[in-house]
């Protein structure tokens, strides 16, 4: 197994240059510049800042220099955050982000993976129904709608909750978690119930059975082993992405993660902080992909990594 996850990971090599290089030009293809604001600044001031990040190179020359850079695990300099590189930024902002949605993509695949399996046990009665109808509106409704929607009810109108800032008390983690883990307990849900139901029906469930073994140990031992694959297949990107920061939550909440930095380094055209985050997440979700193969030798006897 170790071998084989030492030759993934030297053949993910390739895809990251891929995310570095597509990322890097895109970026600099990109109207505007890091130094564009409502007041230009003197030219002089201008070419001199330039200068000092290597903007006045050609392209290619920025490009090989910043592989470089990235090969000593150097992201450089924030144009915007003065006195800050990138790599303080983002070992500032993971912590948050990490324990954020860390503790979103543990609740939800508890709640997602108990509601789907007793919605696969109760086929077709009222609680499937009633699952699937809450996974289905978990799905349609984005987080972006959640957010505000749990901020007006549970902050402003029935004041249980603060709805902003971070870190001063443990109730401001409240309502940005439950607004990223409604979605993935739908989805978590909706997958297990399928694939529960699969499994349910296949000959060494029936054997089980047949042989007279205690429903509980039928469910736990036999066949939930089996359903957890294709949720572990999801989880792998899911939770690269839920823990890299959602955007949209942590903007709403004013929560400092890497997602609120990524916004304001967009809007800001900051290149280095953009292509920080940017290959910070390409690495968690090879690493998590990596993951999620070798569960899978765990979850499933007849797959071997040898």
């Amino acid at each position: 197994m170790l071998r084989y996850a030492v030759k993934r990971l030297l053949g993910t090599l390739p895809t990251l240059l891929v995310i570095i290089t597509v990322a890097f030009f895109m970026m600099r293809l990109a109207p505007g510049g890091p130094f564009d604001k409502e007041r230009r600044l003197p030219a002089e001031v201008e070419a001199n800042l330039m200068k000092a990040y290597h903007l006045d190179e050609p392209l290619v020359q920025q490009y090989l220099r910043y592989l470089g850079n990235i090969l000593r695990g150097d992201f450089g300099p924030s144009f915007q955050y003065k006195d800050f590189s990138v790599n303080e930024l983002i070992w500032g902002g993971f912590p948050t982000s990490l324990y954020l949605g860390g503790v979103a993509i543990l609740i939800a695949t508890v709640l997602g993976v108990v509601s789907g399996t007793v919605a696969a046990l109760r086929q077709n009665t009222g609680t499937d129904y009633s699952v699937m109808a809450g996974a289905m509106t978990g799905i349609a409704i984005p987080n972006f709608v959640m957010a505000p929607v749990l901020t007006l009810v549970f902050g402003l109108w029935l004041r249980w909750l603060p709805v902003g800032g971070w870190g001063s008390a443990w109730t401001q983690a409240i309502l940005p978690i439950v607004a990223l883990c409604l979605p993935q307990v739908a989805a978590i849900a909706r997958l297990t119930r399928g694939s529960m139901i699969e499994v349910l029906r296949s000959n060494y469930v029936r054997t089980a059975r047949a042989k007279g073994l205690p429903e509980r140990i039928t469910i736990l031992r036999h066949a939930l082993k089996a359903a957890m694959l294709p949720v572990v297949s999801y989880l792998g990107p899911a939770v690269a992405g839920i823990i890299t920061g959602s955007v949209v939550i942590e903007q709403i909440f004013g929560i400092p993660g890497i997602g609120r930095y990524f916004v304001q380094a967009a809007l800001n055209r900051d290149y280095t902080l953009v292509m920080g985050i940017v290959i910070f997440y390409g690495v968690l979700i090879i690493l998590f992909n990596l993951a999620v193969d070798l569960i899978y030798s765990l979850l499933d006897p007849k797959v071997r990594y040898d």
